[in-house]
């Protein structure tokens, strides 16, 4: 590794000459030793040369080599290793002159547990449970659609195993037909409920005709010893199946696995848009919005889609054994095929200009992302409007972040506070937060709105963190409080926030809002100013996120039983109560002495039991 530091300039000569002509990766820094670029070279000198020549062309990378203080080099025996140790430093560091693909979603799938009935679920994350994993699936309401389709068709269980364990009766899913009922003795035998989770099995894996020619079997063979009642389930699962197969598309190259990206790219932005098909069926489509640094090219952006896409192997993601793409990857088209390869442990292909039905794919992936991208230009557009109206209105320099808070309770109790973070793209919402207020007197929204400030500005904030206006959702009262709290810090800031109150008006309609300065001074907009709209739309997504959090609070509350405040029952005996007593309405109806009937209770824990049932 060649290394070279100077806090005040780069001596590029002097580093080019301790650079070797192998192949390898580069991590760029800047003054204050952050990574500002990482890129990867079949031939790291000739590579880091051009750089640092007399005439740099493109406008990023003039940028770049301007901020350049420190370069590190890593080589590598291939420019394969070379790719893949690129992808891992970019995914590590997110450096902001490289391409990045804003894609923090763990990818769901459909679980199938390994247990003696299997239950269907929904996963995401590291695959530590034991069973078969089918996916992944574009989104959850993918997944959520799927299970719902299955559990009309194949009575399989998807209640949690804790409740599967603990049902002596069953529930309201097998009394509608969702669920052959495995959790009760002699409703469904074992063998009946695994033919069922075979054809799931092979529904999942895109088998259908399969499926339906084994149930006709099965439906021919009941009516011929005249189990007729048999025979109609089974005629009702496969009609329902074929209902199924004439919805979904089926390409002519049926069984076709395969990823068809198609790229569009306008105005600074680009929308790559990924069809994901497999056994000839379209299993969803999803478009990307990569973060990407100015004039970046098109071969650029969508080579690096690629790469951080398929390399991302901590998603468990699928490489299919097919990628069509709308561009060509350029000069690194090669060493990304090997890498794939490598990668799947397969050979992969890729291919630019197909033919047939795969050709339609490709329009159709193309005609997506050129659509998404002229909405997501469209929303820029109207977001960049509002905030010019709200500088404009507000007499401030250009706006980059803003802040809004609110608290929520009902009757005092379970208080939440929410903020809400806004930029130039509308809402931030991976850096919304919730806080959960103690220690206040119910219902003292002062106390929670100054609690939630210190929590919140009280740590060290990064400059890019610090907002250019706090929106405090209340009136004189509450932002004065808060005046209080955030002054103190604002002063040990580099930069200070405007403090602004959003009080409704007296009828509380949308469009009476009157907005409160610390100065004393008040502004009322009319109801169709575009920065009105821009605080309504912050003031409402702080509103709903502390509602929400609210209800998750009073929710717990109201799971919680009564037998957890107990002293001497814990889970196992909680556990023994009500299944011995057969529910929690036995278990209040019961008397000490039934109570202490049940294994592991003594007389004077069944006291404390009915004396807590009795006043909880």
């Amino acid at each position: 590794m060649s290394e070279h530091v100077d806090d005040v300039s780069f001596d590029a000569q002097g580093f080019l000459k301790t650079v070797t002509h192998q192949p390898g990766v580069y991590r760029m820094y800047d003054a204050s030793g952050e990574i500002i670029y990482v890129g990867k070279a079949k031939d790291l000198k000739k590579r880091l040369s051009s750089y640092f020549r007399i005439n740099v062309n493109g406008e990023k990378t003039r940028a770049l080599v301007k901020n350049i203080r420190k370069v590190d080099v890593t080589v590598t025996h291939t420019e394969t290793e070379a790719l893949i140790l690129e992808h891992n430093y970019i995914k590590q560091y997110l450096p902001k002159y490289n391409v990045l693909l804003r894609d923090d979603k763990s990818y769901p799938y459909i679980l199938l547990s390994a247990s003696k009935h299997p239950r269907l679920s929904i996963h995401r994350g590291v695959k530590r449970r034991k069973g078969e994993y089918f996916g992944p699936y574009p989104d959850v309401s993918a997944v959520r659609e799927s299970l719902h389709l299955m559990q009309k068709i194949f009575p399989i269980r998807q209640c949690e195993d804790s409740v599967y364990a603990n049902r002596s009766r069953p529930c309201l899913m097998y009394q509608i037909g969702r669920c052959s009922g495995p959790c009760v003795k002699g409703l469904v035998s074992d063998d009946d409920y695994q033919q069922q989770v075979q054809w799931v099995r092979l529904f999942l894996q895109g088998k259908d005709r399969q499926v339906i020619n084994t149930m006709v079997e099965k439906m021919e063979q009941a009516s011929a010893v005249l189990a007729f009642e048999r025979a109609a389930v089974y005629r009702d699962q496969i009609q329902a199946l074929r209902r199924i197969q004439e919805q979904q598309f089926v390409s002519q190259d049926n069984h076709d696995d395969l990823d068809v990206i198609g790229i569009a790219h306008q105005n600074g932005m680009a929308c790559i848009h990924g069809l994901y098909i497999r056994q000839g069926k379209i299993l969803g489509s999803r478009s990307y919005f990569p973060k990407m640094p100015i004039d970046a090219s098109l071969t650029e952006v969508l080579s690096s889609f690629v790469t951080q896409f398929y390399f991302n192997q901590a998603e468990g993601r699928v490489i299919p054994s097919l990628i069509l793409l709308s561009e060509e990857l350029g000069d690194d088209s090669e060493a990304i095929l090997a890498a794939l390869s490598e990668l799947a442990g397969r050979k992969i292909t890729i291919k630019y200009h197909p033919r047939g039905a795969r050709a339609k794919y490709l329009q159709l992936a193309q005609t997506n992302a050129e659509t998404a991208l002229t909405s997501k230009l469209n929303h820029r557009m109207t977001i960049q409007e509002r905030f010019f109206a709200l500088q404009q209105a507000l007499n401030l320099k250009p706006i980059s972040r803003m802040e809004c808070f609110d608290i929520s309770h009902t009757m005092g109790e379970k208080t939440v506070a929410s903020c809400v973070v806004f930029n130039h793209e509308g809402p931030l919402k991976q850096e919304y937060r919730r806080y959960n207020i103690t220690g206040i007197t119910g219902g003292d929204d002062y106390a929670a709105m100054a609690q939630v400030l210190d929590r919140r500005y009280s740590k060290n904030m990064e400059l890019d963190k610090i907002p250019d206006i706090i929106f405090i959702d209340g009136g004189r009262g509450q932002l004065s409080r808060a005046y209080d709290v955030v002054s103190p810090y604002i002063a040990e800031w580099p930069k200070r926030p405007m403090l602004v109150g959003v009080a409704k008006g007296t009828t509380r309609k949308p469009g009476l809002e009157t907005l409160i300065f610390v100065t004393g001074e008040e502004l009322s907009m009319p109801s169709d100013s575009p920065a009105l709209h821009l605080i309504q739309h912050i003031r409402d997504e702080s509103h709903n996120h502390a509602i929400s959090g609210h209800r998750a609070q009073r929710a717990k509350v109201r799971k919680r039983s009564t037998l957890e405040d107990v002293e001497g029952v814990g889970p196992k005996r909680r556990q023994a109560l009500l299944k011995y007593m057969g529910g929690m309405q036995e278990l209040k109806k019961a008397n000490k002495e039934e109570i202490a009937k049940v294994p592991g209770i003594s007389l004077a824990l069944a006291e404390k039991i009915v004396d807590a049932l009795q006043h909880g």
